[in-house]
């Protein structure tokens, strides 16, 4: 961040009169909306921080660490008392009036850009520190952040009007702008920011969701032909016969019986160690039985896998459609928190949306044993006459926000179709939820969101 544009920024924001709203919406960026409909977004990532002007985002998790309660409690609903740059520092300081202040009481919020140590900071009249994005220790720094503790200045900074004319140049800015200039540039910067960071995640995500196919496809491969199956079984249970003949002449250390076959053929049959002599035969009769029980099976295990697969490649297609980083975020979640980390589905993909934890699945199998699963009060979700994902919404008898609801909609039609069009998707709680065979069911008390999934030309 350039010390001119702080300047412009700090000039733009002082035009407002309350803050509406504060809070992260990402690991480093700070929503704060100002008169209840003008949000801007301060990105404080160490060595890449940013401000930039943009429609109000959804938090991709909520966030409750003492800084975010703080932050909201201290700033929502707030007089903006001024906004300057102390120091010529790279530095935008808020003073603000809580709105549950007694008498005049102040407090700061300090938005730091300095390189390496950039940080958010709330403070108090005597400068100290209340809370902080990130706390700094006399290890790390000099200059310490932490709750009670009084907060040292940052060392002045001398720049030569050389530097501060270059600086000019390169960001275009100029201590005169006019504010819709600089409201300009920020949501020039946000678009920006915006494709860039929308191309790479989608590279990113498609990457993860193809291994997923390519893995799938591979255990498809894998599996034998019924017929192949089918021929393992007589072999095995030909084995069950000729040991059965030839028991008298087996030793209990033998590893191998030479033989020969009904049709007079010479056979080799390998003897397990861990077997006694009198239970070899009853183990190749097991075998056998296995063998043919999976040659009658092996279609539902294909089918199965095949089923998973097509949900990857909707993730996959859904991803190439995807317009926003949130939406990328949602089809395939970052790996973060460690409780997140432990938590492992045998049945179906666990998604979470605003800290909803949503349950979907992959095939018929899956979508039974979800339902199955499912408390009364949990929200189930399909898409309208056409066959797809089961999607369960863990509610804990809350009331969900619609943005959830619309968020999951959109995701059961992305797991269930990867064609265009306008789609209904209708939700109830479980308890309305009849099943009637396998995951087919009947409902009734139900809502419809309606959903449009977009086509997009795709180049290879």
């Amino acid at each position: 961040m350039k010390l001119t544009e702080l300047q412009a920024i700090a000039k733009r924001l002082s035009n407002f009169t309350f803050i509406s709203r504060a809070r992260r919406v990402e690991d480093n960026t700070i929503e704060i909306v100002f008169d209840k409909k003008q949000s801007y977004f301060f990105n404080m990532t160490r060595g890449h921080s940013f401000v930039y002007k943009a429609p109000s985002q959804r938090p991709l998790q909520g966030y409750n660490a003492p800084f975010d309660t703080l932050l909201h409690s201290l700033l929502a609903g707030s007089r903006l008392l001024e906004v300057t740059v102390p120091g010529n520092d790279r530095i935008l300081r808020f003073k603000i009036a809580p709105k549950s202040a007694y008498k005049n009481q102040t407090v700061y919020l300090q938005l730091e850009f300095t390189g390496k140590n950039t940080n958010a900071i709330l403070l108090d009249e005597n400068e100290t520190v209340i809370e902080a994005l990130r706390h700094i220790d006399g290890q790390q720094s000099f200059r310490v952040v932490r709750p009670g503790v009084e907060l040292l200045p940052i060392p002045r900074r001398v720049l030569s009007p050389d530097s501060t004319d270059h600086h000019n140049k390169e960001e275009g800015i100029v201590g005169g702008q006019h504010p819709s200039d600089i409201d300009l540039l920020l949501e020039k910067r946000y678009q920006t920011i915006q494709q860039q960071r929308l191309s790479q995640l989608k590279q990113q995500k498609l990457t993860q969701t193809a291994k997923k196919i390519a893995k799938l496809q591979k255990e498809i491969d894998k599996l034998p032909s019924p017929q192949k199956l089918e021929a393992q079984a007589d072999t095995y249970g030909t084995y069950g016969n000729l040991i059965l003949a030839n028991l008298y002449q087996i030793k209990p250390y033998d590893t191998k019986l030479k033989t020969w076959d009904f049709e007079g053929n010479e056979v080799t049959i390998p003897l397990p160690k861990d077997i006694k002599v009198n239970r070899l035969s009853d183990h190749y009769f097991n075998l056998a039985k296995r063998a043919k029980n999976k040659a009658k099976n092996i279609h539902i295990e294909k089918e199965n896998l095949q089923s998973k697969k097509s949900f990857y490649e909707n993730i996959h297609y859904a991803i190439t459609q995807a317009k926003e980083p949130y939406e990328l975020e949602l089809l395939v979640p970052k790996r973060g928190k460690s409780q997140r980390k432990k938590e492992k589905m045998r049945e179906g993909e666990l998604f979470w949306i605003e800290d909803y934890k949503v349950l979907v699945g992959r095939n018929a199998k899956e979508n039974q044993a979800l339902l199955k699963a499912a408390k009364s009060n949990d929200i189930w979700m399909h898409t309208r006459e056409i066959p797809g994902s089961h999607v369960i919404i863990r509610t804990d008898k809350q009331n969900l926000p619609d943005s959830v609801l619309q968020a999951a909609a959109k995701l059961c039609v992305d797991f269930s179709t990867d064609q265009p069009g306008n789609y209904l998707v209708d939700y109830t709680k479980r308890k309305f939820v009849k099943i009637q065979e396998g995951s087919n069911v009947e409902y009734d008390k139900y809502q419809t969101i309606p959903v449009l999934k977009e086509g997009v030309e795709i180049r290879i």
